[in-house]
């Protein structure tokens, strides 16, 4: 079992079944000490500190003593513009595809990060976590912090500065995701002007979030995205945009390279109890590796680095491998929504309101867990 590294020196937070009041500032020696409160008091959920502490079991924060913080960074799938949890394998996919293009796009190309002190985990909900654990980023304070997440989110990137230098086959950073994003922003386009409408929804989101999260103004509508699409079918046109002169789109270049940011960059929170959050605080509670989530009976799961990528032939599946339940004993739950997708396994669980299924406990956890359906008889 993956042991937390400095265990004294962590705080942990127990959310108990039933809604009470979070258990705080404990702290335990080894860990028998984790396993024994667990056993003897059940909880809902188990959290420990990202900071390590002198005294963590010290009631109030100032007396703990501060010694230092990982560096996490917290993907969640319901964070993403334009895309639903009710789609549970949809979401998911695309959040794993944002997690590797974090580490493999900016944390080991951009800060030169190690994977040597990299833990990977799926959250046992809706994203994943990366724990970066090298000893001299423990003391970085919030601000730092904030500028690495500035850097991945692409805040203050001029697209049209880094035109020239994209051109470069030996590009790095983002003047090097400036040349793939034109691509991959020409393909999206095509995929829309031949009627995708998902993609144009996720899409023209996305831009929005990023616009509203730095007050850019400009075109920023479905409208406006189908018209660039239409646009980019000119043959002419698009040889000299795929080239990198973007003047060639008019009125519609400043919405091509805020197309690109967008498509670029990693989706690290927006508002309110955010991602970007997590990564910012010094003093955060992290879901512990090994645990149950409580909000869908799944396992907070370390799995390695390079089952993160999507395209691996041996990918994680965390609807699978995430799976902590029983699957032997069967029940009937009623669903009580519509439109929401699930996935165990290899079974897709795709009814309406009012549907009786048969599942295995894990699955029925799940759904009932997610306010999904209810237990019958």
């Amino acid at each position: 079992m993956w042991t937390p590294p400095r265990l004294r020196t962590r705080e942990w937070m127990f959310i108990p079944f039933g809604g009470g009041t979070p258990l705080r500032h404990k702290s335990f020696s080894d860990m028998n000490g984790v396993r024994r409160f667990i056993c003897e008091r059940p909880q809902h959920s188990c959290f420990y500190s990202t900071a390590y502490w002198k005294k963590p079991h010290e009631l109030k924060m100032a007396d703990k003593d501060w010694l230092g913080a990982d560096l996490i960074f917290d993907l969640d799938g319901d964070h993403l513009p334009g895309v639903t949890d009710k789609d549970f394998p949809t979401m998911i996919e695309v959040i794993q595809e944002q997690a590797w293009s974090l580490w493999n796009d900016f944390l080991e190309p951009d800060f030169g990060f190690d994977e040597d002190y990299l833990q990977v985990t799926f959250s046992g909900h809706r994203g994943f976590h990366l724990h970066y654990r090298d000893p001299k980023f423990f003391h970085l304070d919030s601000e730092a912090r904030r500028e690495l997440v500035s850097h991945i989110r692409g805040e203050g990137v001029e697209v049209s500065d880094l035109l020239e230098r994209s051109r470069n086959p030996n590009a790095t950073g983002w003047a090097k995701r400036v040349a793939s994003g034109i691509d991959s922003v020409v393909n999206k386009l095509d995929s829309i002007h031949e009627g995708d409408t998902k993609l144009l929804r996720t899409m023209t989101a996305g831009l929005q979030e990023m616009m509203d999260r730095e007050g850019i103004k400009g075109l920023r509508g479905k409208a406006s995205v189908e018209k660039l699409a239409e646009l980019m079918q000119a043959e002419s046109r698009r040889n000299r945009v795929l080239g990198g002169r973007i003047t060639a789109l008019n009125n519609h270049a400043l919405l091509f390279q805020n197309l690109i940011r967008a498509d670029s960059s990693v989706v690290l929170g927006s508002a309110g109890e955010t991602d970007e959050v997590v990564t910012i605080d010094t003093r955060r509670q992290i879901r512990w590796p090994g645990s149950l989530h409580g909000k869908s009976g799944m396992r907070v799961t370390e799995f390695p680095l390079s089952r993160l990528d999507p395209d691996s032939s041996n990918s994680f599946d965390c609807l699978s491998e995430g799976i902590a339940l029983s699957r032997d004993e069967i029940v009937r739950v009623e669903m009580v929504v519509d439109d929401a997708i699930a996935r165990f396994d290899n079974r897709i669980i795709d009814a309406s309101s009012g549907e009786i299924i048969e599942i295995h406990e894990a699955g029925a956890t799940f759904l009932v867990l997610k306010g999904w359906a209810r237990l019958v008889k």
